[in-house]
């Protein structure tokens, strides 16, 4: 027997290797603890599809059975969705009433390299952040997307009176598809100092949303730590291959008799469910069974008698042959037909719903340009690489030509797909606004795309153009900064008045044509911010919560004294040459943000000492000086306080203007009467500068 009991095994992997649905040998375990073990995984490689399936069943005695996917606790396999839920710990931040911090746990890392078959599901996961002064980032190993949102609250929430998590106490942020890592960090803007007596800890953690109910919730304290969320992970069958190309290979295809085979959306892979009519387990051979609709009469409309049929029933008096019984009749006409066009089917359909999702019919406006999807693929050649012009937080650039009006060269911005615009009134009649607009200095928004998830962007493109970022260095004269901060106040100066705020306001996002002037890039991008929700994203989530407005991050909201801080945040790095970012050494001999060292050093009259260019002399010294003073008013914490975009353009303007009036009159008392007079006469030598200093890094710009 025990002869025979070998050869049979060998007989079973044998058959395993050979690929297709089979059936699962007797011998093989069906539970670990009270874990359901379903085929194509198993405890032991004879029981499985391969090895990627295997599994392992702790039994560490007084723990109980447990399941595990190398590290990670398995709670349930389902071949129903082809999900498997792991469990992971939260993550907390507690402090005290001084600030200082008394339980934190470390940084999560989920790490799923190791398992081809794999992924995050983003559909049914998302981020939740439970407290009062709690943020948090995540990203992925390589850095390819940065995410988070914060959750704010002055005083005690009663979570349970709350049916959304939109910030106050609770917020929520999608993930990217198709995520194989993901590393999360959680912190705190004030240490809940303001908060400690209400709320001293922060929690967070990413699960299944479909089982988050925030009114069973509260806000944390030390008392509610340890908890664990269910994580959903999306698995395939086959990982490396469409549905097409496995069912070439008849031997390695896995899905059984009665099952349709479905391509995984978020990336290479396929999976087998049962047919419509079959339930059961479709990797088996025989794992589709045929639901008798007789039995249940939720599942039947018959007047009379029912006949049970495969996959679907008939009636007697009355009745009437279901659709699907005529589907089974026709299926070789429908198989046919289905192979040439669902693909192109599909397609329009989900193009068509998006477009409905996104209220398309609503922006119907003449002079709002809604473009098609295959427009713009066909305008960046379907998004080639040499077409990119680079990445941002919310997504990727590609230049293209395209017909709008007359051939001509746009911008089209590809929103990464981890946040949701808020398509309510509020956002259509915004970004009507936003593409009717033509203001000089701001870059022109030509229309949207509105069959894609997240909506399209189409601007102008600028010829020759490199960013601010890009054009700081210590040869930029102060007369060339001055005038870039004096039309990039009035290019926001302009929205503001037209009741729309920017949203995005960073170096990075003011552009500088080739004769130095200034166009605000970005425009129409906050409309997809989500404010509301407290999504952020950016290329680095660090550098660009530096422009954030406080009151933003703190209550969730974007105004146009949001803009106003971050213009601020624009001038001392005009000023100072410095990222938002940097650290500083104080006089304490303590590492401090830029930012606050900046204000010190201007109320403390030390300013000379942090400016980045050659130190001016006479009436400039002046200048910097009550510009240094516009930063400070604009980065005032209290948003009440801070000056008008167009108070800060009429102060810089007369600034600009009184220094190009010095500097013309020095020009003219310099030329000799007996000397033609050149024809840029007139003209700032410091622009004609800036023009020759743009000519020489023009190997860097960018669009």
């Amino acid at each position: 027997m025990k002869i025979v009991r070998q050869l049979l095994l060998v007989a079973v992997a044998w058959w395993l290797r050979q690929g297709g649905a089979p059936t699962v040998a007797a011998h093989c375990a069906h539970k670990c603890g009270r874990v359901p073990i379903p085929y194509p995984f198993g405890l032991d490689l004879l029981c499985t599809r391969s090895k990627e399936f295997l599994l392992h069943c702790n039994t560490t005695e007084g723990r109980g059975d447990r399941l595990l996917l190398g590290n990670y606790t398995i709670r349930k396999i389902s071949v129903m969705d082809s999900t498997m839920v792991i469990g992971l710990p939260e993550l907390h931040d507690c402090y005290n009433e001084t600030g200082q911090s008394v339980n934190r746990s470390a940084d999560l890392f989920i790490d799923l390299s190791s398992y081809p078959q794999y992924r995050l599901s983003a559909t049914r996961n998302n981020l939740t952040v439970l407290g009062c002064d709690t943020y948090v980032l995540m990203t992925d190993k390589n850095s390819s997307f940065w995410g988070g949102c914060f959750s704010y609250c002055i005083k005690d929430v009663d979570l349970a009176k709350e049916t959304t998590c939109s910030g106050l106490g609770c917020c929520q942020a999608s993930i990217p598809k198709g995520l194989k890592t993901l590393i999360i960090s959680i912190s705190s803007l004030d240490k809940h100092v303001s908060v400690s007596k209400v709320n001293p800890c922060g929690v967070a953690f990413v699960g299944d949303k479909e089982l988050f109910n925030i009114s069973s919730r509260r806000l944390p304290t030390s008392n509610d730590l340890g908890k664990r969320a269910d994580l959903v992970l999306d698995w395939m069958i086959g990982w490396d291959v469409t549905c097409a190309q496995a069912r070439k290979n008849k031997s390695s295809y896995a899905c059984g008799n009665n099952t349709d085979c479905g391509d995984f959306a978020d990336g290479p892979g396929y999976r087998c469910f049962c047919q419509h009519g079959y339930k059961g387990n479709p990797y088996l051979s025989r794992g589709c069974q045929d639901i008798d609709e007789c039995e249940d009469r939720e599942k039947n409309t018959c007047p009379g008698k029912c006949h049970n049929l495969p996959g679907s029933y008939t009636c007697d008096g009355g009745g009437h042959l279901p659709e699907i019984v005529i589907a089974v009749i026709l299926s070789p006409v429908i198989c046919i037909y289905v192979n040439a066009s669902a693909s192109v089917t599909w397609k329009w359909r989900i193009r068509k719903i998006n477009f409905r999702k996104n209220k398309g019919k609503l922006f119907k406006h003449p002079g709002v340009r809604i473009f098609t999807e295959a427009e713009l693929a066909k305008a960046t050649n379907n998004y080639d690489e040499s077409k990119k012009l680079g990445n941002g937080g919310f997504g990727s650039i590609y230049r293209g030509r395209i017909a709008v009006g007359a051939d001509i060269e746009v911008v089209v911005k590809k929103p990464k797909d981890v946040h949701k615009p808020l398509m309510n009134k509020d956002f259509q009649d915004e970004l009507k606004s936003v593409i009717l607009k033509d203001l000089k200095h701001v870059v022109k928004l030509h229309g949207i795309c509105l069959e894609t998830r997240i909506p399209l962007l189409v601007y102008e493109y600028i010829p020759n153009a490199t960013t601010l970022f890009k054009h700081i260095h210590p040869e930029v004269l102060w007369k060339t900064r001055l005038k870039i901060a004096t039309e990039a106040a009035l290019a926001l100066e302009e929205m503001h008045s037209t009741e729309i705020i920017h949203g995005n306001i960073k170096s990075t996002n003011i552009l500088l044509d080739r004769n130095c002037s200034v166009k605000i890039s970005d425009f129409g991008t906050s409309v997809l911010i989500s404010p509301q929700h407290s999504h952020l994203v950016a290329t680095k989530m660090e550098g660009t919560l530096c422009y954030f407005d406080p009151e933003y991050l703190t209550t969730g909201k974007l105004t146009i004294e949001s803009d106003v801080y971050s213009f601020g945040v624009v001038l001392v790095e005009l000023l100072t040459e410095e990222k938002p970012t940097s650290s500083v050494t104080n006089e304490f001999k303590e590492e401090i943000n830029i930012i606050p060292h900046f204000i010190s050093s201007v109320k403390g009259g030390t300013l000379s000492k942090i400016i980045s260019f050659e130190d001016p002399g006479g009436g400039e010294i002046k200048q910097v000086k009550t510009v240094a003073e516009i930063a400070v008013e604009c980065l005032d914490q209290s948003r009440r306080k801070r000056p008008t975009m167009s108070e800060v353009a009429h102060k810089l303007s007369q600034i600009n203007q009184s220094s190009t009036f010095e500097e013309n009159i020095e020009v003219a008392v310099t030329i000799s009467p007996s000397v033609e007079t050149p024809v840029t006469q007139g003209v700032s030598q410091d622009a004609t500068s800036c023009c020759l200093s743009w000519l020489d890094s023009v190997s860097s710009c960018i669009s």
